[in-house]
């Protein structure tokens, strides 16, 4: 396999693979399909294929699959921070640090960025994607993943507690902010700890560039986290955290028409643009 991706046409929405330029439906639920897939096997799908040109690409997740995020998981993002806030962690990380973000956050490749009335500081963070195909399998918890996608975690980072620290339900669930596709690049082609370049651009201009591998954690581990706490199942995404070069890093925060794209090597290239802040008119 290489291409599943969820898309919408004239009858519906369905899940499909992408050969070359026509897309094949895939028959069944996503539980029935999405464990073959992983371990490259032919699922069930239609013979007669559809144009890919007919069909809109949607997010590739499915109802109700949670989302996981981690953040700090790239070591010069962390030391980057560390210095942006004046802190310092004289050792090293234990364990990562994870949140939860709402299914109503995510929004389609190509679909319009919302930029959020409560904040001014929008910031972009690409992530490599874990999409989980079936429940955790702890001796062989790579077993379990279908694939990977393109993620952009847009946060809000001027969002504050009463406290004076980081309300992360403010930053992090904001309704339509947060990309997610083009499509999942299955694990039979990437494996389970694939070393991909991960670059970022806004308006053109690199902002973020570094690899999977750089990650402190791998994506088994990372799993491994969740699941002790909260038992995966099939359709769970898990956002892996976000390298250095963010808008938190230099005060160059997204504008409304900036245009981003989030590219993974191995998968593809997640394009959005920044929507005006409301009560702001286009040029």
């Amino acid at each position: 396999m290489s291409r599943v991706a969820k898309f919408a046409d004239a009858e519906g929405v369905f899940w499909g693979i992408i050969d070359g330029t026509v897309v094949h439906r895939l028959r069944g639920s996503f539980e029935d399909w999405a464990p073959m897939l992983g371990l490259g096997v032919e699922a069930d799908y239609e013979r007669a294929p559809v144009p890919l040109s007919q069909l809109r690409l949607l997010a590739p997740c499915t109802p109700p699959a949670r989302i996981f995020c981690f953040g700090l998981t790239y070591p010069a993002h962390a030391e980057r921070l560390e210095h942006v806030l004046e802190s310092s962690s004289p050792e090293p990380r234990k364990a990562p640090g994870a949140f939860l973000k709402p299914l109503s956050s995510l929004i389609d490749p190509e679909a319009e960025i919302t930029y959020p009335p409560t904040t001014s500081q929008l910031d972009f963070e690409i992530e490599a994607v874990v999409v989980v195909a079936a429940p955790l399998s702890r001796d062989a918890p790579g077993d379990s993943i279908l694939g990977y996608t393109v993620g952009n975690d847009v946060s809000a980072r001027d969002a504050k507690n009463r406290s004076g620290g980081s309300d992360f339900f403010s930053m992090k669930a904001l309704d339509r902010t947060a990309p997610l596709g083009p499509w999942i690049t299955t694990r039979d082609v990437l494996g389970t700890a694939p070393d991909l370049e991960l670059r970022l651009t806004v308006n053109a201009e690199v902002r973020q560039h570094d690899r999977t591998s750089n990650l402190i954690w791998s994506f088994e581990e990372l799993l491994m986290y969740v699941d002790e706490r909260v038992a995966l199942r099939a359709g769970d995404l898990v956002f892996t955290g976000t390298p250095s070069g963010v808008a938190w890093e230099d005060g160059r925060f997204l504008e409304p028409d900036d245009v981003i794209e989030a590219r993974i090597e191995g998968i593809g290239t997640l394009r959005n643009r920044v929507g005006r802040r409301r009560g702001q008119a286009r040029a």
